[in-house]
């Protein structure tokens, strides 16, 4: 794992964000720290443009044969991974907390794409009924064919949960689209049309002063 340990590290500017430098220190401890989770642990919350630019990386590598191929995946706890309106979407502003559209969506756009295997089950964390849940993995074997599937599938994976919090008036994630269509003239996020909150109140205001007439 130090080969791809490095590159990943290689691949994030820790100075940018943050959560970027915690991706950073994770992987540069992770193999001192001895994790066991999964496959020792290499789990990044690296936006769409940091997941992309690592995976085409890790293919790359291969293709020169610098590593063997690699399982790449994600879990359902991720942005368009699940619905539930007990946890992943709590918080989603419009009341449409309890729809269970955004993960099936995800899992369908993913199967679309080429991933290796997708999947999309009920249940998981907050129980049976309470949740729908997406995943997927998609095998790194070092192909041209894997780049232009990484190209097209992480991009909807990752962003298609942010548009969906945007469309419901989720203020970060409005932020957070309107930077993806900014950097990527290639796809591009409808935002919804948000109104002047002060001068709707002040109209309806105005109206209830008359009467309501």
């Amino acid at each position: 794992m130090d080969a791809t340990d490095q590159a990943a590290m290689d691949c994030i500017d820790p100075n940018r964000r943050f959560q970027d430098l915690d991706n950073y220190n994770w992987i540069k401890n992770a193999k001192q720290n001895n994790l066991v989770v999964g496959t020792k642990a290499r789990i990044l919350y690296q936006d769409a443009s940091g997941r992309l630019k690592i995976a085409l990386k890790f293919n790359e590598m291969i293709r020169e044969g610098r590593i063997g191929p690699v399982m790449l995946g994600r879990d359902h706890h991720d942005t368009g991974g699940t619905d539930s309106p007990f946890r992943e979407t709590a918080n989603i502003k419009d009341g449409s907390n309890i729809m269970a559209e955004m993960a099936t969506q995800v899992f369908a756009g993913n199967a679309a794409r080429g991933m290796t295997y997708v999947v999309l089950h009920n249940g998981g964390g907050v129980g049976i009924g309470k949740a729908i849940n997406g995943g997927f993995g998609l095998l790194l074997d070092g192909s041209k064919r894997v780049d232009e599937i990484l190209s097209s599938a992480i991009t909807w994976d990752v962003m298609a949960g942010v548009a969906r919090r945007a469309w419901a008036r989720n203020s970060a994630s409005i932020e957070t689209a309107i930077q993806f269509n900014e950097t990527s003239p290639a796809n591009h996020i409808t935002l919804p049309n948000l109104c002047d909150k002060e001068y709707l109140h002040s109209i309806v205001k105005a109206k209830l002063s008359q009467g309501g007439k």
